[in-house]
């Protein structure tokens, strides 16, 4: 018997190979900045900034390395993580945090501003934290 949860990977990467993303074997780097995140009390009293760079595997999924600094306690964590391109626009995320031994599971959507350049707006569930953000930043694409 399989489980729904393989099922369901299943169906997803099947769907997968229907669309199109960016193409198999570029690279994209990028950042972002958190502009509301639940745990902020404050405005303007701290601030979470992420960079990464992306490696797309094939075209609809891509495996990534970056980090994550946080302004409060001037420390940050190594990260790791996966996107699932739906279509060329929207993107799910998992990422893990480690040194904050925290996983993060996101949805985004990327609005191309040349064949580059993409506007990333995101929101992301921190499992550890229990909260939640909303992101934006930019990507790069190289070719």
């Amino acid at each position: 018997l399989m489980s729904k949860s393989l099922r369901l990977i299943l169906i997803l990467s099947f769907l997968s190979f229907l669309v199109k993303a960016q193409s198999m074997h570029d690279f994209m780097i990028g950042g972002g900045l958190d502009l509301l995140k639940t745990d902020n009390h404050a405005l303007l009293k701290k601030a979470q900034i992420g960079l990464e760079a992306n490696y797309f595997v094939v075209r609809h999924f891509s495996v990534g390395l970056g980090t994550e600094i946080w302004t409060t306690n001037q420390k940050s964590s190594f990260v790791m993580g996966a996107r699932w391109y739906a279509n060329d626009k929207v993107f799910f995320r998992f990422r893990g945090l480690i040194g904050a031994n925290d996983a993060s599971l996101g949805l985004g959507f990327a609005h191309p501003i040349n064949k580059d350049l993409r506007l990333e707006g995101l929101g992301d569930y921190y499992f550890g934290g229990n909260a939640f953000a909303l992101r934006l930043g930019l990507g790069y694409i190289l070719r």
